[in-house]
């Protein structure tokens, strides 16, 4: 079924008898393709685009809970391509340029919103580092602009420039970046790929992988043994756990990272304004809540939940930067588990075991990344070449010694 105003016009004035399921409740087969574990925004986004760009459609997309279920409908919907080193920045621009044509590729209302963001800083260092970042930015085709603390303050009115040991000397903008609809993300993938021939396969637990002499041919479930070509894994902060069962041990640690939203309020923030001198960042929703988060919880943790201290140094952050958000009300919190590599930066490879992939380690940035990571898993699955803009998503990188360091840290930062 295709979407469009003239089909909802159609439908409210014939009772919306017409409307058909998103998306099939197929039972497995016995042998796939692929087969892709995780259906979030990435393995949703892998079978969409393996299917549309290179013509694969044997494919299942397997899911221990609901789909979408995970990450993907637990982050503050960000989406921006604001990244300095060569590794990282032409990726996260490649994902931009997918979101900004998104709800016409696949025919649903996603609420891509590119209000823009805007980081801030509060010193002269910091502000050098900022011009060097957008220099990085344009050079790689994307949008950067650094505006002085009038510019900020002309955007932003309500921050509090006079902070004594905050004070706002300028920003960061980049006009493109903004918010989507995390749910309808993982949705309009999912309906995408459906109705070009992919299997997703709810409830269905990947307990093992069946591995003969050293080739991956298939996977062991709750519904029972599937063979595949090739497995594909991208399960986001559960990625050691599954990936142990391979026999393989990731430099990656999983930590909590919560969001948090308040209230109905006015129309207040423009876009996304990011804190510089700690961690916060926060938008209005069109509902009208401020959506916000900060930092990772500091323990290791498979719980979807995390803890009052992160809460208050959250906002702890907010109220630094915008003193008026303390008299809004916290309706509720949620937490989503992040695969925290140590140098801050994703994985996009094939593992040492045949026709086994693993795509990982994508820290705080794994919502804005969801097309650029299906578009360019999906070349590695079906071509077994790595896409130009995630060769150096490599797992052996510290093996080699050739870190992507975006953040100079990992989930531990007392070991860089």
């Amino acid at each position: 079924m295709r979407y469009s105003a003239l089909k909802i016009l159609k439908e409210g004035l014939t009772g919306n008898k017409g409307w058909t399921p998103a998306w099939r409740e197929p039972e497995p087969k016995k042998s796939y393709d692929i087969i892709i574990v995780g259906a979030g925004g990435h393995g949703l986004a892998t079978a969409y685009y393996l299917a549309k760009e290179h013509g694969l459609t044997n494919i299942a997309v397997l899911e221990k809970g609901w789909l979408g279920g995970g990450n993907v409908g637990r982050n503050t919907t960000i989406v921006r391509s604001n990244y300095l080193l060569p590794g990282n920045q032409p990726f996260y621009e490649l994902s931009m340029k997918l979101w900004e044509n998104l709800e016409q590729d696949f025919n649903y209302n996603a609420m891509v919103s590119q209000r823009g963001i805007l980081n801030l800083c509060h010193s002269d260092p910091q502000r050098d580092a900022f011009a060097r970042r957008g220099n990085g930015m344009i050079m790689s085709g994307a949008d950067a602009e650094l505006l002085d603390q009038d510019g900020v303050r002309e955007m932003c009115p309500f921050l509090d420039f006079d902070n004594a040991r905050f004070p706002i000397t300028g920003g960061l903008l980049q006009k493109r970046g903004g918010t989507v609809r995390h749910d309808a993300v993982a949705w309009g993938f999912a309906r995408g790929a459906d109705e070009r021939g992919v299997d997703i396969i709810q409830n269905c637990e990947v307990t093992g992988f069946d591995i003969n002499n050293g080739v991956c041919t298939g996977v062991k479930t709750s519904r029972g043994d599937i063979k595949a070509n090739k497995v594909a894994v991208c399960v986001a902060g559960s990625s050691g756990r599954v990936m142990a069962q391979a026999g393989m041990r990731l430099p990656i640690e999983s930590h909590v990272l919560q969001a948090f939203v308040t209230e109905g309020l006015k129309p207040t923030i423009p876009g996304v304004i990011t804190f510089g001198a700690g961690h916060f960042y926060v938008s209005q929703s069109d509902k009208g809540g401020l959506v916000f988060g900060g930092d990772i919880d500091g323990y290791n943790t498979y719980a979807q939940r995390g803890n009052l201290p992160v809460v208050e140094d959250v906002c702890e952050g907010g109220m630094a930067i915008m003193p008026m958000i303390g008299r809004a009300r916290l309706l509720r919190t949620w937490g989503g588990i992040m695969d925290m590599s140590m140098d801050g930066s994703p994985f996009i490879d094939k593992t040492h075991v045949n026709g086994l992939y693993f795509n990982g380690g994508w820290c705080y940035g794994g919502f804005k990344a969801t097309p650029a990571s299906g578009w360019c898993y999906a070349h590695l699955l079906a071509t077994g070449n790595p896409h130009e803009t995630a060769t150096q998503m490599r797992l052996d990188r510290f093996e080699r010694g050739y870190m992507t360091d975006e953040k100079g840290q990992g989930a531990q930062p007392n070991l860089h």
